[in-house]
């Protein structure tokens, strides 16, 4: 399963998401692998701590491979770094992802990314993908080669009035490019459920019939230690209320075992 994590507002906490279901997914014993395509790389500081700053490899040499003509080029997994949890792997940002964007554009290297992600799905059970807030080649690229979007949103009007313009951006990548491609859910993020505006947003959107998810992800000064100490929360403080919560978010996204036929009695 190849997920994208995509809105084109920023501070809605992608990077936090990301990072906290591959987090629980790896946890419970799936191999995962996260994506960091924002140049701004908080996730890969999420995951790696000091150790993002000698990154060596990363997304921007797998574009970079990707305008040059190689008789041997890398494999995807070699741009892939372990991290210090069990099962989880990283494809790092690197600054040089803006360096490279007015060039992969311009030569409409759009689907290869896509690609390299279908050779690595017999190496992993789930695919996270982190992107910039903006609608550029790397969200397309990852729309592209995902199965499902996620979008998180923070409960304010101004958001509520971008998710339109961005639900109609993902159906354009549906129609022209990827139409397998399905909107898993919005995620409700930094939610305060004492606050009567939050509740008021949200319910709007479910009244129209949009796919918010449950259960919706509490703010919490607890997020803001996990990011300083680059630990997840399932492994910062399991049982913490917001760590529950994304294990209980990851279990929702998960398909429904198939129905298994009972045998006919003789």
């Amino acid at each position: 399963m190849r997920r994208v994590v995509f809105n084109q507002k920023g501070g809605v906490g992608k990077s936090t998401i990301t990072c906290n279901l591959a987090a629980v997914g790896a946890a419970q014993g799936r191999r995962t692998l996260v994506v960091d395509l924002d140049p701004q790389g908080n996730s890969t500081r999420y995951l790696l701590g000091d150790a993002a700053d000698e990154v060596d490899r990363g997304a921007a040499d797998f574009f970079d491979q990707t305008l040059k003509f190689s008789v041997r080029p890398r494999d995807t997994a070699d741009h892939v770094l372990a991290t210090p949890f069990e099962r989880l792997s990283l494809m790092p940002s690197q600054p040089a992802l803006d360096e490279l964007h007015a060039k992969l554009e311009s030569r409409y290297k759009i689907y290869k990314l896509r690609d390299a992600l279908a050779a690595l799905a017999d190496d992993y059970d789930d695919i996270w993908i982190d992107t910039p807030p903006a609608l550029n080649f790397y969200t397309r690229s990852a729309l592209i080669a995902a199965d499902t979007c996620l979008i998180p949103f923070d409960c304010d009007e101004f958001a509520r009035r971008a998710l339109y313009a961005l639900l109609e951006n993902v159906q354009e990548i549906q129609a022209d490019h990827n139409p397998g491609l399905r909107v898993e859910g919005i995620v409700v993020n930094q939610f305060q459920p004492r606050a009567n505006l939050p509740q008021r947003i949200v319910q709007a959107l479910m009244d129209e019939g949009l796919p918010v998810l449950q259960p919706y992800l509490n703010a919490s000064v607890k997020v803001k230690e996990s990011h300083e100490r680059a630990l997840p929360l399932v492994h910062l403080e399991p049982r913490h209320p917001l760590a529950q919560a994304f294990v209980e978010l990851h279990a929702a996204l998960q398909p429904a075992p198939a129905p298994t036929r009972a045998r006919r009695a003789r």
